[in-house]
């Protein structure tokens, strides 16, 4: 562009195009940042939905199993009636599916929190 007094002032140029080009690259950046966290959060949310599974799995095998070898001992020492490996199987059962619960109902809670920051920080 040129003044009034015929110089060609090339920094006035750019100082009123900076402001543009700030702006769309600050946006862009905004954008690229935006897409990782979200890629990142379907990872995180895959890995996680994995480990649940596994955590669940674990806290239920392992009271079972503990229960039955616990009946299978007493059984053996012990004869009566009834059958203790069944009674307590049944019992390490029936602690493994709480204790799952207990879980999956933290993780939940855990969850809902942190999509109720991620939504006060979309609003801020």
């Amino acid at each position: 562009m040129s003044d009034p007094s015929g110089e060609n002032r090339p920094e006035e140029k750019h100082s009123t195009n900076e402001p543009e080009l700030s702006r769309r690259v600050g946006a862009r950046a905004a954008r690229k940042l935006q897409a990782k966290q979200a890629q990142r959060h379907v990872r995180r949310t895959a890995w996680s939905g994995l480990t649940m599974i596994g955590l669940v799995g674990w806290s239920v095998v392992v009271p079972t199993l503990l229960g039955a070898a616990l009946g299978v001992w007493l059984d053996q020492r012990y004869a009566m009636t009834h059958s203790w490996t069944l009674t307590l199987l049944f019992a390490g059962l029936i602690i493994g599916c709480l204790n799952a619960w207990h879980w999956i109902a933290k993780e939940d809670r855990e969850t809902h929190k942190q999509q109720q920051n991620h939504e006060w920080e979309n609003q801020e």
